[in-house]
């Protein structure tokens, strides 16, 4: 049984870009809640420094570098999750890009649509390998970290946005094509936070000059300085949904900006 104080003990989560930002954010928050973290990331030196954190705080975690986009290296990371914790009982998508900036008339199409085998492409090769077991099991939660772009009409932003609504979408069927075998698939936001991704953006002479407002909006957020703060909520956040508590909001879009506990009650009242 799970102690109170561990509530993900004895789970087994793999979590993808969890060398940085937001990916490290929610490694940390769910080895410290007792779980076993695998971390993947491209860049080697991220996910050892984040796993090596986790270790010497008597967590468990193991770091792994490999492309997410890439079959063979989706699959290598799950042996390798497995082989040393057991079954993935938990999965989180994390890893995205905002780039391309600009308009769809004269878009770098190569970047385009390396930007969606990213948000589109690497979920899929997840989650086609990692739900079966989940089935089988007849337990498992995901949680797709996405964003409100997802909702939006945002002009020079299309591969963002339309990467972020495709990933919404697919935890709602994902939800609703195993929500009786025990599987649990949420599509959170994490909130507008000064992450490393956030920085590189601000930074992009593409996004200077096409997306003025969203540029403003990181600076002003990196100024305000919070970003600490911002990181441990979507780590805390993700943790509660990989829970259990909270799987009735499986299938819906999670905001950053209203308790669960009241986004639990809005859904009892409208299901009433």
């Amino acid at each position: 049984m799970a102690r109170m104080d561990l509530p993900l003990a004895g789970q087994v989560a793999l979590v993808t870009g969890a060398g940085r930002g937001f990916g490290e954010a929610i490694a940390l928050h769910l080895a410290a809640a007792g779980a076993s973290v695998g971390l993947v990331a491209r860049r080697r030196a991220d996910v050892e420094k984040v796993a090596a954190a986790i270790n010497g705080n008597d967590g468990k975690a193991l770091a792994i570098a490999g492309d997410v986009t890439i079959a063979a290296d989706v699959q290598r990371s799950i042996d390798a999750v497995e082989a040393i914790f057991g079954p993935i009982t938990a999965f989180v998508n994390n890893a995205g890009v905002g780039w391309p900036y600009g308009p769809v008339a004269g878009m770098d199409i190569d970047l385009w649509w390396e930007a969606q085998k990213l948000h589109q492409l690497a979920p899929m090769l997840y989650l086609s390998r990692l739900l079966p077991g989940m089935i089988a099991r007849a337990s498992g939660r995901i949680v797709i970290i996405t964003s409100r772009a997802h909702d939006m009409v945002i002009p020079n932003f299309s591969p963002y946005a339309i990467g972020k609504l495709v990933q919404t979408r697919l935890a709602r069927i994902v939800d609703v094509e195993n929500r009786t075998q025990g599987v649990r698939a949420f599509a959170m936001d994490p909130g507008f936070v000064s992450t490393d991704m956030a920085r590189e953006g601000m930074n992009n002479p593409d996004a200077q000059a096409h997306l003025g407002f969203f540029v403003d909006m990181l600076r002003t957020q990196a100024s305000e300085d919070n970003a600490q703060q911002g990181l441990d909520a979507c780590g805390a956040r993700v943790t509660q949904l990989l829970g259990g508590n909270y799987d009735a909001l499986s299938g819906t879009y999670v905001p950053p900006d209203e308790d669960l506990n009241i986004l639990l009650s809005r859904l009892s009242v409208q299901a009433a």
